[in-house]
C-alpha cells in the first residue's frame, strides 16, 4: 500500500508512475487526497471541541467554587452539546476513515524508474541469456509424453483423485521431485537463508499483508467455513512472520527460505498453455525472502537474480532473464526480474521464477518497521522476495531437454540427491 505522504506529496510522480503500469483508475488518487483533506479537517474539529470541552470542564469546577451556580450549569450544558458533537465528528471519521482505507486499497505499487513502459509480455526486457538449447532427435517428446512412457507422472489419475492440474508423481518422478526441494533449501541454507515451514492456510490479514487480497481473492482456494485461504506461494505466510514488527537496522538483512506446495485456482487458464506440467493448480515451490533496509533493496535484488541464476546454471538448463515491463508486473511490485527456461521438444520459453522488490508496499501494509541505531523513530522496511524455485516447468525442461535414446539423464548437481543418474 503506498502512503499518504508520497501520495499528497509527489502526486504528479505518483500519476506518472501509475500510467507505466497501465492503471485504469488514476482519479482514484484524487479521491485519496480528498478523504484524506475531509479525515484531517474532521479531526481538526473533533480536537478543538475536544480541547474545548477540556477547557470548561475545569472552568465549572472553578465556578462551582466561587458560588457562581449559573454560569456553572451553562458551561455544563455547553460542555454536553460539545460531548455530542464530539461522538458525531467520531461517527463521520469512522466512515471517512474507512473509504479512505477501502480506497489506498486498490492502487497497486509504483513501478521504479528503471521499469519499462509496456502492455504485455511483448514488451519485456530481456537482460541476459545462459547455457545452451540442446539439439534433440526429431522424435523427441514433449514432458507429458515422457511422463507417460517412463510412467512417472500421472495426468489421468490426478484428474480422478481431485481435478485437472492436481498432477500424481509416481516412483522416480516423485524422487526427482523430492530432489530438486532437497536441493534448492540446501542451496539456500549455503546462501545464508534460514529454513521456515510455515502453515499452508493463512488468515485474511495475511493475505492482505502482502498485497493478495483484496486483489487476488479470485485465485485463491478459500476455505469459507474458518475464512482461511490456501497459500499462493510461501512468500505470504514467510513475510508476514514480520506483520506488526519493530526491528532494528542491526537485524538486516533477515533471509528466509521456504518449502510449501502451492495452490493457484489459474481462473480462465485454458488452451495449449496449460498442458502437462506448464500450469498447475498445485505445484511445489521453494522460496526466498528479504527483509531489507531501504538503502540496499535494490542490491540485494540483484543479488537474489544472482543466486536463482546459479541454480539453473547448476541444473544445466538454457535460460533467460527478463525485466517485466509495467503492464506485465504485479499488483505489489516495484520491480521484477523473470527467469525462463527453454523446454525444447516444445520449442518454447517457459517462466520459472520471479524474482521481485515490493520497496515498502507489504511493509506498508503489515506495519512493518525498523528503527535506526540511536533513532525513535520509525521506517517502513523493504520486502522482496523470489521462487528459488518453481518445481513443475523446471521438471518439463529437465526431461525434455535431457531425453536420450536410453533415458532421461539428469544434471550432475541432481544426482546426489536423487540416487540415480537415469530415468528410464
Amino acid at each position: 500500500m503506498l502512503t499518504l505522504q508520497v501520495i499528497r506529496e509527489k502526486r504528479d510522480f505518483v500519476l506518472e508512475r501509475l500510467a507505466v503500469k497501465n492503471f485504469k483508475q488514476p482519479e482514484l488518487v484524487d479521491k485519496i487526497i480528498e478523504l484524506d483533506n475531509q479525515r484531517r479537517a474532521i479531526q481538526q474539529q473533533a480536537d478543538a471541541s475536544q480541547a474545548e470541552m477540556n477547557n470548561l470542564s475545569k472552568e465549572i469546577g472553578i465556578l462551582f467554587k466561587n458560588g457562581k451556580k449559573e454560569e456553572a450549569d451553562a458551561a455544563k450544558l455547553k460542555t454536553n452539546e460539545l460531548k455530542e458533537k464530539i461522538g458525531q465528528l467520531t461517527e463521520q471519521l469512522t466512515v471517512v476513515e474507512k473509504e479512505l482505507q477501502n480506497t489506498l486499497v486498490l492502487l497497486p505499487n509504483l513501478p521504479h524508474t528503471n521499469v519499462p513502459k509496456g502492455h504485455s509480455a511483448e514488451d519485456n526486457l530481456e537482460i541476459r541469456k545462459g547455457g545452451n538449447v540442446p539439439a534433440l532427435a526429431d522424435d523427441a517428446m514433449p514432458h507429458w509424453d515422457l511422463a507417460k512412457k517412463y510412467d512417472i507422472i500421472d495426468f489421468e489419475l490426478g484428474v480422478k483423485i481431485t481435478g485437472a492440474g492436481f498432477p500424481v508423481y509416481k516412483d522416480k518422478g516423485a524422487r526427482l521431485q523430492r530432489a530438486l526441494i532437497n536441493f534448492f533449501l540446501d542451496e539456500a541454507r549455503k546462501a545464508g537463508y534460514i529454513e521456515m515451514m510455515p502453515p499452508l492456510m493463512v488468515n485474511e490479514d495475511s493475505g492482505y499483508g502482502t498485497g493478495q487480497l483484496p486483489d487476488k481473492e479470485g485465485q485463491m482456494y478459500h476455505a469459507t467455513l474458518d475464512n482461511y485461504y490456501l497459500i499462493p506461494t510461501a512468500e505470504v505466510p514467510v513475510t508476514n512472520i514480520y506483520r506488526d514488527v519493530i526491528l532494528n537496522d542491526s537485524d538486516f538483512p533477515i533471509k528466509n527460505t521456504a518449502y510449501t506446495p502451492c495452490f493457484r485456482r489459474e481462473a480462465g487458464s485454458y488452451g495449449k498453455d496449460v498442458r502437462g506440467l506448464n500450469r498447475l493448480h498445485q505445484f511445489d515451490k521453494v522460496e526466498i525472502v528479504q527483509i531489507q533496509h531501504p538503502d540496499k533493496s535494490y542490491e540485494t535484488l540483484e543479488q537474489m537474480v544472482e543466486y536463482v541464476e546459479s541454480l539453473v546454471n547448476k541444473l544445466e538448463l538454457p535460460y533467460r532473464i527478463i525485466r517485466l515491463c509495467g503492464g506485465d508486473m504485479s499488483f505489489a511490485s516495484a520491480m521484477t526480474y523473470d527467469f525462463e527456461v527453454f523446454a525444447a521438444a516444445q520449442k518454447r520459453w517457459l517462466e520459472v521464477s520471479s524474482v521481485s522488490n515490493f520497496e515498502s508496499f507489504q511493509a506498508n501494509r503489515m506495519k512493518l518497521r525498523f528503527k535506526e541505531a540511536g533513532e525513535k523513530k520509525t521506517t517502513l522496511a523493504h520486502t522482496l522476495n523470489g521462487s528459488a524455485l518453481a518445481l513443475p516447468r523446471i521438471v518439463a525442461a529437465l526431461l525434455e531437454n535431457n531425453q536420450t535414446a536410453e533415458g532421461i539423464k539428469l544434471p550432475k548437481a541432481l544426482v546426489p540427491y536423487c540416487g540415480f543418474d537415469m530415468i528410464n
